[in-house]
């Protein structure tokens, strides 16, 4: 796309390459928490530029990823109830719980159907009345002002049949664990820039101040992530920490306040588990008691506890707080791979396990190219 081409020039990004190889006086180590950052870093060979320069780790910067499994077995026991139909985005179905994913529960016999939107939901409540709808709702604060917008809609039609499984997630609690790491090797973190178009970018002030660590807000282009880069390593060097808005063509600093409004009608802020971190305070949205007849879970008679730490080899808190590399997990490419999932980061394609098993590869083999819009830096 033309409006695109000015963030994909490999002479610009070239540029910024240089720049940060000539103010780097040490090796920074920065942290992006969108996992469509981590695939754009990888895929355009950015991280390997960088190297010995800028450690680029990967946050928990996926929300299919960090969708829990006692969320997902609840969905599919959702579905396997007569008259329900559950529906979600299409990187849900795969997801595994602890006992099957959806695509396995609609193996088995349930009602599971791919959805583009929310809303798509709702339609299908209002042509089935005698059948239960649930919509699975996942994601970051991006997707939350569409759910929010499907449950006042079903409301106000007056659908009795429409129901959500609420699953969604908040970025800067996550951030808020991360940097309270004590052993944390964070020095800086390059924010979400789909997520800041919703929450703005003013949320990030007082973080910075408390933990003394740059923030600044970027795109997903090759030519956003080095300008992201760049404003970070220049605040260390010079000793700030504070929010850059690197992203000025979509981000406010405000955000999307008729976007907020909406979250803030439908939703309040809860502590929720995060697969793979356990319960994070204020890590995520419920329903406000006033819409709780359109949640999911009443039509199941079993508890489902939430479980801080998931049975499994998988080391996908070390991975998501930025301790361990996903090649350096002695389980990656071997037991572990996008078709085998042994945690969080590997279960989705944006997960940043994923990422590095889509677009690593040794020194013989060449990088996943696509198109002729690729901007490699290399």
């Amino acid at each position: 796309m033309k409006h695109l081409d000015e963030y994909r020039d490999p002479a610009l990004a070239r540029q910024l390459v240089d720049r940060i190889r000539r103010h780097a006086s040490r090796r920074w180590t920065l942290m992006e928490v969108c996992g469509g950052q981590t695939h754009s870093l990888l895929r355009h060979g950015i991280d390997q530029e960088l190297d010995g320069l800028v450690d680029l780790l990967h946050g928990p910067g996926c929300p299919v990823c960090v969708t829990p499994a006692e969320q997902i077995d609840q969905a599919c026991r959702l579905a396997q109830l007569p008259g329900v139909v559950v529906t979600s985005f299409g990187d849900m179905l795969r997801v595994p719980g602890r006992h099957s994913s959806l695509l396995q529960a609609r193996r088995a016999g349930g009602d599971v159907r791919l959805v583009y939107s929310p809303l798509d939901a709702v339609k299908l409540a209002q042509r089935h009345p005698d059948r239960v709808v649930v919509f699975l709702a996942v994601g970051f604060e991006t997707t939350v002002p569409a759910t929010a917008l499907a449950v006042l809609q079903a409301t106000e039609l007056g659908l009795t049949n429409f129901r959500i499984l609420t699953a969604h997630v908040r970025v800067l609690p996550a951030m808020e664990v991360i940097a309270g790491e004590p052993t944390s090797q964070v020095q800086a973190f390059l924010a979400a820039g789909h997520v800041c178009t919703v929450a703005g970018h003013q949320v990030y002030d007082s973080f910075c101040e408390r933990h003394r660590l740059p923030v600044v807000v970027t795109g997903f282009e090759p030519v956003d992530l080095l300008e992201g880069i760049w404003e970070c390593v220049r605040q260390l060097e010079a000793g700030e920490s504070h929010v850059v808005n690197a992203y000025q063509r979509s981000v406010r600093e405000t955000g999307n306040e008729s976007g907020q409004r909406l979250i803030e009608r439908v939703y309040s802020v809860a502590d929720v588990s995060w697969r793979g971190l356990g319960t994070i305070p204020d890590g995520g949205y419920q329903l406000r008691p006033e819409f709780a007849r359109c949640d999911a879970r009443l039509l199941l008679q079993e508890a489902f506890a939430p479980s801080a730490d998931e049975p499994t080899v998988c080391p996908a808190r070390e991975v998501l707080l930025g301790r361990l590399r996903p090649p350096d997990c002695p389980h990656f490419g071997g037991s572990c791979t996008p078709e085998t999932p042994l945690g969080a980061p590997m279960v989705s394609g944006e997960g940043c396990c994923a990422a590095h098993y889509r677009y690593a590869r040794s020194a013989l083999e060449p990088r996943e190219t696509s198109t002729g819009d690729d901007c490699d830096v290399k």
